[in-house]
């Protein structure tokens, strides 16, 4: 009696290496070049908006180092839904996957590619958004495809077929692309402060006026959403080689690294823009290269903003296919999704189903408003997952830790108190749309208890 075929597996072939650069290709997009417009508006020096950035930075490792335990302790695909799902059980990882595939991911991937088709379009104005390619009116709405959207759709599909072809294939256009921004930046941190700055500097936090609590914690929100994408690197860490050592290591390096690019640019744009000229600048990081370096100089860095959101593209389609795979093999989500190819060692269906899915929201052009909702829950979960590692500790204390968080417990503590601002304010900001945001988790609800009837379960 011949013994069963062995199902393909995901391939151990990440390094430490491969973990740093992911880590980075995952949070650097566009949000360094535009989000400081904002800090300019809402806070009253320059001082007080590099402590915001170097506050975002601690934060963000806070939680970097948060997970790094709970990712040594489940070396599998899937991060946060593993995490949710060893410390609250199936229903709550559920809700989290579900969420992540309907719009917090494949919204995200929508957006980027967007973005993506916008830099581009400054480039070939064929794939501008002004460029209209095709309208076709549906009763009283009239849908359009624009040169942004086709672009948008022609980056996914070929980042898509790049993923599917083979672990190294993915890991290996990924590592390129963000050594070629990460070197692209540092360039142009160093060539800002070898010229001349032409804008005063205004750097002492003093003097400042009534409610700064109140903006800093404005300015706090908006840094930590640039920082975002840091936990994309647990979604892989069944593919890595040692992820007892190479998750801690992505993490933490990956995170300072970003951290040191953001401030070395935000100190950068202090020598080139004044605070009005830069809350009077949507996209700062081209207004401050044209400043220092001259109309050369901010097409440039329109080249860099582009490589960077190709980058962080790539990054994010890679990860996040990494959270359907486990779904699919617990039985919440499609069986077929929880395939690997049996050449390419690869999860091909679900980085298919993910990157239609994104598809079909970047040419409807729904994702934005689909994110705004949906961020609420986002980061409920993100603060649930922070508390996640002491119900672990509480339940499982015998369990093996190759690396344990530095700090316990108020490091985690730290991570758990900034999601709760971000919560807190996305809640007194926009409270329809974190209700509706709700609305759609709760759609979860009846799906997963289908797929689990369906199981047998």
């Amino acid at each position: 009696m011949s013994e069963p075929s062995k199902q393909p597996e995901l391939v151990r072939g990440l390094s430490s290496w491969d973990a740093v650069l992911l880590a980075v290709g995952g949070v650097v997009g566009t949000g360094i070049f535009l989000t400081s417009a904002d800090l300019a508006k809402a806070l009253p020096s320059q001082g007080w908006i590099l402590g915001v950035w170097v506050a975002g930075g601690l934060l963000t490792l806070a939680g970097a180092l948060t997970y790094a335990e709970m990712g040594a302790m489940y070396p599998r695909a899937g991060g946060l839904y593993q995490f949710l799902k060893e410390a609250y059980g199936p229903f709550w990882a559920f809700l989290y996957g579900w969420t992540a595939f309907t719009v917090i991911m494949t919204g995200g991937i929508a957006a980027i590619a967007a973005g993506f088709g916008e830099y581009l379009g400054s480039f070939l104005p064929f794939f501008g958004s002004s460029h209209v390619l095709v309208s076709v009116p549906l009763g009283s709405f009239t849908w359009t495809l624009a040169g942004n959207q086709l672009a948008a759709v022609l980056a996914i599909l070929f980042l898509t077929v790049v993923n599917v072809l083979g672990l190294r294939q993915g890991a290996g256009l990924q590592n390129l692309l963000t050594v070629a921004k990460v070197g692209s930046l540092v360039v142009f941190v160093v060539a800002g402060f070898w010229v001349k700055p032409v804008a005063a500097a205004n750097l002492p936090a003093a003097g400042a006026p009534t409610g700064l609590l109140t903006a800093f914690g404005v300015g706090m929100v908006a840094v930590l959403w640039t920082y975002d994408g840091w936990y994309g690197l647990t979604f892989t860490a069944g593919e890595m080689r040692k992820p007892e050592r190479s998750l801690p290591i992505g993490l933490v390096v990956g995170t300072l690294i970003v951290a040191a690019l953001y401030v070395g640019l935000q100190l950068v744009y202090f020598r080139a823009l004044s605070l009005a000229e830069m809350a009077a600048s949507p996209r700062v990081g081209e207004a401050a290269a044209g400043a220092l370096f001259g109309p050369t100089g901010a097409r440039l860095l329109s080249a860099v903003v582009l490589l960077c959101s190709f980058g962080c593209l790539s990054a994010t389609i890679l990860y996040s296919a990494r959270i359907y795979l486990p779904m699919a093999q617990d039985g919440v989500f499609f069986r077929a999704v929880g395939a690997v190819h049996p050449r390419y060692r690869t999860p091909h269906v679900s980085l298919w189903a993910q990157s239609l899915w994104a598809l079909l929201l970047a040419v409807s052009g729904t994702f934005t408003q689909l994110y705004t909702y949906v961020v609420f829950a986002s980061v409920l979960f993100q603060m649930a997952t922070g508390g996640a590692l002491f119900r672990l500790r509480a339940l499982y204390p015998q369990l093996p830790r190759p690396y344990r968080v530095w700090g316990y417990p108020w490091v985690p503590a730290l991570f758990i108190l900034a999601s709760l601002l971000l919560v807190a304010n996305t809640l007194l900001e926009r409270p329809v749309e974190s209700l509706i945001g709700l609305g759609l988790v709760a759609l979860g609800v009846p799906a997963y208890f289908a797929w689990r009837r369906k199981a047998g379960a």
